[in-house]
């Protein structure tokens, strides 16, 4: 990690911290918050009759949690995974409860604290590309990094075809 956390009087009052990772040679942010735990891939129980993107799911000491490949969430092209791809658990927030869902990702980057004022609004595609689930953009160490909306990566519908699974 080559940030440094501040704590106290040199820390802005303003910044949340984000945990980055690596997607497609891009870097991505979810507030650190939602983050429950980061483990490495391991293999996932499928689900038959999932979309391509819900890996499965795992029993994470008792809680039956979601698996979804990001890159497959975002139409990219398909990797394998190798001993950097990692599952971020978090804790997804929505209007009628909490869930705990895993996202498969390249390889955790980092943590950074972005400002108010260094997080810009999502570019807007019109109708044509769906950017719901982007917060913002940020520039920090001049690096782009994508913020996303945890809450927004699955539509209304999908999240309650993962609660069929989740237990």
């Amino acid at each position: 990690m080559e940030n440094e956390i501040l704590i106290g009087a040199d820390a802005d009052p303003d910044a949340e911290q984000y945990l980055t990772f690596i997607l497609a040679d891009e870097e991505y942010g979810v507030d650190i918050l939602r983050v429950q735990e980061i483990k490495g891939w391991d293999s996932v129980t499928p689900i038959p009759n999932t979309p391509g993107y819900i890996k499965g799911v795992i029993n994470l000491r008792g809680t039956i949690v979601p698996i979804i490949d990001l890159r497959q969430r975002f139409s990219m092209d398909k990797v394998e995974y190798g001993p950097m791809t990692v599952v971020i658990v978090l804790k997804i927030e929505s209007n009628d409860r909490d869930r705990i869902m895993g996202i498969v990702v390249d390889a955790v980057s980092d943590v950074y604290d972005v400002s108010g004022e260094e997080m810009k609004p999502a570019p807007d595609f019109g109708n044509v590309v769906n950017v719901e689930f982007v917060k913002g953009l940020a520039t920090v160490s001049e690096k782009m990094l994508i913020i996303l909306d945890i809450d927004h990566l699955l539509s209304g519908d999908e999240l309650a075809a993962t609660d069929g699974l989740a237990g």
